[in-house]
């Protein structure tokens, strides 16, 4: 068997991986401790995250002509991919964390819903809360106000469909 046709089923399985992802991350993940790396791929798998580890010429041939292109420039040395169709932020909350415990662990590059991030741009969006958390912030808010809303309605029922006497204070006469 040749060498193109043992290599080709590798490049298909990272086109699929990548095909239609909201983001890719490039770590360097040289150092890590097998322990480390066991409880990375745990968290990661948990939440949606495909992380695995290629040859750089396998990632650049099955980049070609798509989105991620972009990401070949930076593909130097050991590195890792994390590959996310779900949510777009969820590989750099995980590998930023790590990045952070781990000083031999590295974002190299990454593509975050089509746009070319460089390491910083990574911690920055690292920062952003997840999904739930940001619905939850949302339905809180919501509730505040529909609070308020029906106490203002229980007071305006209360007093017989009149205003209340500090705000009918506050209104000038004609």
């Amino acid at each position: 068997m040749a060498k193109v046709e043992l290599k080709q089923p590798v490049v298909e399985e990272i086109s699929k991986a990548v095909e239609g992802a909201q983001s890719a991350v490039l770590v360097q993940y040289l150092g890590l401790t097998v322990d480390k790396d066991t409880q990375l791929r745990k968290e990661l798998r948990e939440a949606g995250v495909n992380y695995k580890v290629y040859k750089n010429t396998m990632m650049k041939r099955a980049f070609e002509g798509t989105e991620f292109e972009a990401l070949s420039q930076y593909l130097d040395g050991p590195n890792a991919i994390a590959i996310s169709k779900d949510d777009a932020v969820a590989p750099e909350r995980i590998l930023a964390k790590y990045a952070k415990e781990n000083e031999c662990f590295n974002f190299v590059a990454g593509i975050v819903e089509g746009q070319l991030a460089d390491p910083a741009k990574l911690e920055q969006y690292a920062s952003i809360p997840s999904r739930e958390v940001l619905l939850g912030r949302l339905a809180g808010g919501l509730q505040g106000i529909i609070t308020n809303l029906a106490r203002v309605l229980n007071q305006v029922a209360e007093n017989g469909g009149a205003a209340a006497p500090a705000e009918a204070e506050a209104v000038p006469e004609a």
